[in-house]
């Protein structure tokens, strides 16, 4: 257990997560007292929040491993905060030996830093010096971050985003519930009684959100989950059809359908999207190792991918993404190898890279006890031969985000060739278009351009509150929406 004495009710979330990014797996608690007793074999931080002093030490088994007391330049709160990780940092890095590629960035999108400035005409070098002074960041993260932002600033150059607005419909069912998920997604074989009824209400919502923007032009829809190709294919096919028919597609760049587990796909289904004009879908392994498919409960083959993927081209799809996690438990880093020399026979369009992130409600973590031998050691290893795969197969980094609890402090990052980005992506991490969120769990993020605001509003994520509260629902986002017309 570490232990945090702090001072004062402030940059508690970013102490925590600066710290836990050196200890993954530790239990952190920040307290206000001084405990008579330290626990036996415990960290223990001093932290000192004066108002242009900041002064820190760390104790453990009575031994004072470092101490540091420094003035902070008075010119605000940014600073501030920024002045008070860089120490930590230089603690931790000291204590642990340990150096974090990120630095002191500990956010979900390391990468709008350098997509700002880019956008204010500032030069990539300046954004490096900037980079490794405030955040202590790697070069090597600092020149991905500078190369994502700028595929980022071209492909949004081709978009009217500001004028523009985005949908996001959510489809909260799967064939099973992934050891490491901890989405909004319920098992279909538990819930397959409530899937008419949830298509029902969502029917209603999506309605009310044809009706939102009059003015405003569609750019993306997005159909994510769970695995909307859980859905039969008439299903989907009502499903399309009431989209279509709500809203107006003229002006839209990208349709989107996560079809994310083999075992939900067949060629009717495939068909039914290419038939109502998607542009884009997801075939996610995850893994291409059987033992691994079998351990996170994926409940298919590999066998299924491979054809879900054949089937998927031969019906049309000329835009596939195919996902890959790495950190998987009992995987190590010849597992990875073969995953992506078996992908590379089926060439996808673009190529998501998650490593893993463990979730408080997640099975892995309720169930951790189970898992423990099974953890990763060479996830840095495995990283780096998914960059250094994507960058000899011709694929680009085009967006980049983070999750808390990530594995060696890494990140998710999507790779795809030239032309086959996802938009979509780009604009729900760097935040700068309105998502209109539908759906249990769904988040609507409303983006004021002018005022640099966003206002966040959320569906319920149960599944039976979302079915019996809808009216409620809608009422939350036309309340919204009037309020700040």
């Amino acid at each position: 257990m570490i232990e945090i004495f702090l001072s004062k009710d402030e940059y508690e979330y970013d102490i925590h997560s600066l710290i836990k990014a050196f200890y993954q797996g530790e239990q952190v608690n920040i307290l206000k007292t001084v405990p008579a007793a330290a626990e036996p074999g415990g960290l223990q931080m001093f932290i000192d929040l004066g108002e242009q002093i900041i002064r820190l030490r760390a104790v453990k088994n009575k031994e004072e491993l470092y101490k540091k007391t420094d003035t902070v330049p008075a010119d605000g709160k940014k600073n501030y905060r920024n002045h008070l990780k860089r120490m930590l940092y230089g603690c931790l890095s000291h204590i642990t030996g340990k150096k974090l590629p990120w630095g002191t960035l500990t956010g979900v999108r390391p990468t709008k830093i350098a997509f700002e400035k880019l956008e204010r005409g500032i030069g990539e070098e300046d954004i490096k010096v900037y980079m490794k002074e405030q955040y202590l960041c790697s070069g090597e993260k600092t020149n991905l971050s500078l190369q994502v932002a700028g595929r980022e600033i071209t492909l949004l150059q081709e978009l009217d985003y500001r004028n523009g607005y985005s949908i996001y419909i959510g489809i909260p069912f799967c064939p099973s519930t992934c050891l490491y998920c901890s989405f909004t997604s319920y098992s279909l074989e538990k819930s397959k009684g409530l899937v008419e009824q949830y298509l029902c209400v969502l029917f209603q919502e999506i309605t009310y959100a044809g009706t939102c923007y009059p003015d405003k032009k569609l750019s993306t829809v997005y159909l994510g989950g769970g695995t909307p190709t859980t859905l039969t294919a008439l299903q989907l096919d009502r499903l399309l059809t009431h989209i279509r028919n709500t809203f107006d597609f003229s002006y839209v760049m990208e349709y989107t359908v996560e079809a994310g587990r083999p075992d939900s796909i067949t060629a009717e289904k495939l068909k039914v999207l290419k038939d109502h004009g998607v542009t884009r879908i997801s075939i996610n392994p995850q893994s291409m190792k059987q033992q691994t498919l079998d351990v996170i409960g994926r409940q298919h083959t590999v066998g299924q991918v491979v054809e879900a993927f054949y089937t998927a081209r031969e019906t049309g799809h000329e835009n596939i993404n195919m996902d890959v996690i790495i950190g998987l438990p009992g995987e190590r880093k010849e597992d990875v190898a073969y995953t992506l020399k078996e992908i590379d026979k089926l060439k996808p369009d673009s190529l998501t890279v998650h490593t893993l992130a463990v979730k408080r409600a997640a099975r892995l973590n309720t169930q951790k006890e189970n898992y423990q031998d099974m953890a990763p050691t060479d996830t840095l290893e495995m990283f780096k031969l998914t960059s250094d795969y994507a960058k000899e197969a011709g694929y680009l980094p085009y967006y980049l985000y983070r999750q808390k609890n990530m594995a060696d402090n890494l990140e998710n990052i999507g790779y795809a060739k030239f032309g086959k980005e996802g938009l979509y992506n780009i604009l729900i991490m760097e935040e700068k278009q309105t998502i209109l969120a539908l759906g249990a769990g769904a988040l609507s993020k409303f983006v004021f351009q002018e005022e640099n605001r966003i206002e966040r509003v959320e569906n319920v994520k149960s599944l039976k509150d979302y079915i019996g509260r809808i009216d409620e629902m809608i009422k939350r986002k036309h309340n919204f929406l009037q309020d700040n017309s």
